[in-house]
């Protein structure tokens, strides 16, 4: 055991010792992308998508912003990446029309504020709400 001890020892002071490790910032995967819905999968096996294309989209602008087009509404705010795959949305304003039963955009203003992680797989972004709540799947806006 005394050994262990020392040899732990020696293994702190040389970490110790050593000089610092700098990281180079990762940059933003998402700055400057623009995604639009495919589908809104579930943990309880419900699917929603869309009823037409391009009607749900985000928008990733180069400041940190975000903007998202909801049925008949925008939305905007600020979002945070954290290296290398968290994402959270701020405080997100959006416009209040009303776009009828069978609109997305209740969904939207209600899962946004829980998306905390994204994965780019196959071209396509899935964003995760927390807890294991669901994913938002988007392709790439041409």
């Amino acid at each position: 055991m005394r050994g262990f001890i020392l040899s732990m020892g020696v293994v702190l002071m040389s970490a110790c010792t050593g000089t610092p490790e700098t990281t180079a910032p990762v940059a933003d995967p998402l700055k400057g992308t623009q995604w639009q819905l495919v589908d809104i999968q579930y943990m309880d096996d419900t699917v929603l998508k869309p009823d037409a294309a391009g009607k749900y989209a985000l928008r990733f602008d180069n400041d940190g912003s975000v903007s998202i087009k909801a049925d008949c509404n925008m939305l905007g705010g600020s979002y945070t990446y954290t290296s290398p795959s968290g994402l959270e949305f701020g405080p997100l304003r959006s416009t209040m029309a009303f776009c009828g039963e069978k609109s997305l955009y209740n969904r939207f203003t209600k899962d946004m504020p829980f998306v905390r992680s994204f994965v780019i797989k196959d071209g396509n972004l899935h964003l995760a709400l927390m807890a294991d709540g669901g994913i938002y799947q988007f392709s790439p806006l041409p």
